[in-house]
């Protein structure tokens, strides 16, 4: 039986696994899904059609499934859709999808989303990302797996950020950010590959050589990005983390940072 407090507030259509806790004066509305072993805290608001899975820890005071802050939603029945094993903390805001896009916001698993975080309409975050303290997300965004996000992080909508990716505090992003690289500053600019974290990931000492040689490419060697792809080509039949890197370029169209 849910663990549900008795100051708060479970809409009659919710539906609740069985270990699900629910603290005090938290508002669960009738659209929600809550899968095993979820804990939400105290005063938090989840509403919309909202399907949150199995082991997040959601903590106080966090918005999940509010309408969109956009001026063309009309409330239709979009979504948002957070995978498991996630921790959502304090503060946090993530809102459903538009139907002038995909209709859904998606958050995948094993996140860590620090406080203040807000995750706007139609945006797609990967797996293992981390998102530190009021890290921003405005609306179509894609960030990939592993990508961490330094504290007041601003990202302008339709931007896409590559997996693997790091970004030092209060950078602001306006182009999309290739994988496996370093970005800081207003407006964020590339340093270097994210070599400490691919290392702790396991990434070999051979790919590693080869991400070296593409980002001399991509950001040294003074190639147009068309010009760097056909560069890399050769190498992303050999190296599948080359071969990510170019298929990202292809999908890039905002631009990426230089």
């Amino acid at each position: 039986m849910a663990r549900i407090h008795p100051t708060a507030i479970v809409a009659a259509g919710a539906r609740l696994a069985d270990d699900v806790e629910i603290g005090p004066y938290t508002i669960i509305g009738e659209h929600v899904e809550i899968g095993a072993g979820t804990t939400v805290g105290a005063h938090a608001v989840i509403t919309g059609h909202t399907r949150i899975g199995a082991r997040n820890k959601i903590f106080h005071f966090v918005s999940l499934g509010e309408a969109p802050q956009d001026k063309k939603y009309a409330g239709e029945p979009t979504r948002l859709e957070i995978g498991d094993d996630n921790v959502i903390r304090e503060f946090c805001t993530f809102n459903l999808g538009t139907v002038q896009d995909r209709g859904v916001t998606t958050i995948g698993h094993h996140n860590w989303i620090m406080a203040y975080v807000h995750i706007a309409h139609d945006c797609v975050v990967g797996d293992r990302t981390i998102f530190a303290n009021n890290a921003s997300l405005a609306g179509h965004v894609e960030v990939g797996d592993w990508a961490i996000l330094g504290g007041f992080t601003g990202v302008h909508q339709f931007c896409k950020i590559g997996a693997h990716v790091m970004t030092g505090v209060s950078t602001v992003i306006f182009k999309d950010i290739p994988p496996f690289v370093m970005a800081s500053g207003h407006p964020a600019a590339p340093h270097g590959l994210n070599n400490e974290g691919l290392k702790r990931r396991g990434f070999s000492a051979e790919a590693l050589s080869a991400l070296k040689r593409a980002y001399k490419v991509l950001y040294r060697e003074g190639n147009t990005v068309a010009e760097a792809q056909a560069k890399l080509e050769p190498e992303a039949t050999v190296y599948p983390e080359v071969k990510l890197l170019l298929e990202f370029l292809a999908r890039a169209e905002r631009g990426i940072i230089r």
